[in-house]
């Protein structure tokens, strides 16, 4: 069995190519059924509320450049809320600059991987992560 069978996902990206691709590859990895997509920051904030009592979001996957709210503050908003600031975050980014890897870094992200990726190295970003994150599983 997959660590990533009953861990729920939300995928976070304006493109909803992009979404697809990366539900793609984590049903391929076992998530099956447990991902959840949003097409902005705010849309996936709204998510991660609603959710958060029934069936709570474990990882997000998130896009850096969205309209409304962009991956980089989602991800400083959840880092700085009681329950969401060690939730596995996984950015996804076609900017590979030395000064957004920084900021990302220095918010919390847990791992990123730079557009476009090839299917092994998003196998080999999600796992580090979750191997971070969910030790035990």
């Amino acid at each position: 069995m997959s660590i990533f069978t009953d861990l729920r996902f939300l995928v976070v990206d304006d493109m909803l190519t992009m979404r697809k691709i990366i539900g793609q590859q984590l049903k391929a990895l076992g998530a099956s059924t447990n991902i959840v997509e949003a097409n902005d920051g705010t849309t996936a904030w709204e998510i991660l509320e609603r959710e958060a009592a029934s069936k709570p979001i474990q990882f997000v996957i998130s896009d850096w450049n969205m309209p409304q709210m962009k991956g980089i503050d989602l991800l400083k908003k959840c880092r700085a809320h009681a329950t969401y600031k060690d939730i596995a975050f996984l950015m996804v980014t076609a900017e590979a600059e030395a000064n957004q890897v920084k900021e990302a870094l220095v918010a919390g992200v847990d791992n990123y991987v730079v557009k476009p990726f090839t299917p092994a190295a998003f196998e080999e970003k999600i796992k580090s992560v979750a191997a971070k994150r969910f030790p035990g599983k």
